[in-house]
């Protein structure tokens, strides 16, 4: 399976953050999963493909210019695939994998979880998006989600698309 992992690309967070990454990451490569994944060498971005890459998996990098530019491609990446921008970025994440993980992040993140989300609502794909809810990182979207829910704004189900999980063991579940 390709494992698409959404996540902050800074390096100044929570240690938790890192410690669950590199799990995630060492659990993918030894179960035979490949991790796609933006390409970055900083943050939580480096740190799934370094525990990928250490625990004898595979990674490929969907790499916007921008990211090269700048000198910030990770060693770690096996299959580069370069790209204009990030709405290609997320396309070619799309079909490239089987399903999404969302670690703690940011705009960027938010932007990659309802991109997919939004696809999947249309009928252009039936893939997760799983939220990692690391110490309760995503509670206030979670929360959010709801209430848009409860006002009517969500056509279906909003767990249908994205679901949460708290520990790895409900990742695996999960998919």
């Amino acid at each position: 399976m390709k494992i698409c992992i959404f996540c902050s690309a800074n390096d100044n967070i929570n240690v938790e953050y890192f410690r669950r990454t590199e799990e995630l990451g060492q659990w993918a490569a030894q179960n035979g999963h490949m991790i796609v994944f933006g390409g970055c060498d900083m943050g939580l971005m480096e740190c799934v493909a370094k525990a990928a890459k250490n625990a004898g998996g595979m990674t490929i990098g969907v790499v916007p210019s921008k990211v090269e530019e700048r000198g910030h491609l990770s060693e770690n990446v096996d299959v580069h695939i370069p790209c204009d921008n990030l709405n290609d970025r997320k396309a070619l994440m799309m079909m490239q994998s089987d399903v999404f993980i969302a670690l703690p992040g940011g705009i960027g993140t938010l932007d990659e979880i309802f991109t997919v989300a939004a696809s999947a609502t249309i009928g252009y794909h039936g893939k997760d998006v799983i939220l990692y809810n690391i110490g309760g990182f995503w509670d206030s979207l979670i929360a959010m989600l709801n209430d848009l829910d409860k006002k009517g704004m969500i056509r279906g189900e909003w767990k249908k698309h994205i679901k949460v999980a708290t520990n790895l063991q409900e990742i695996i579940d999960l998919i």
